[in-house]
């Protein structure tokens, strides 16, 4: 009897995320404050300054959330608190950012390379 010594085991699918490897790729593990549903990979966060908890980055608050902190490694579920892994320094797409929907990454660019994260455009 003959047996199949290769075969798939399974696949990578690549998200783009990472832009290159210029910058160290350093993680850490965020509080997500809780009531904001589902937060995809990529999502950018600010930390409130009363709770410091993360939060979805939007340039309208007034909380300390306003400024860009974290890059959210996997998507996450903060209905309820919960601890994230998050990028804290690296290069990082540009494009594969999510921020608020009045927000783009060219407002956070700078907040982002004062805490390590340095934006670059990849095909």
């Amino acid at each position: 009897m003959t047996e199949s010594l290769y075969g798939e085991v399974g696949s990578i699918e690549y998200d783009n995320l990472v832009a290159g490897n210029n910058v160290p790729l350093l993680v850490k593990g965020v509080v997500v404050a809780a009531g904001q549903g589902v937060l995809k990979k990529g999502s950018v966060l600010g930390i409130v300054t009363a709770t410091s908890k993360g939060l979805f980055c939007a340039a309208a608050s007034v909380d300390g959330s306003q400024e860009a902190k974290f890059v959210l490694a996997d998507d996450v579920d903060a209905t309820e608190e919960v601890v994230a892994l998050c990028y804290q320094s690296g290069e990082l797409n540009r494009g594969a950012l999510i921020f608020d929907s009045t927000d783009t990454a060219e407002m956070h660019e700078d907040e982002l390379r004062k805490n390590g994260i340095f934006l670059k455009d990849i095909n």
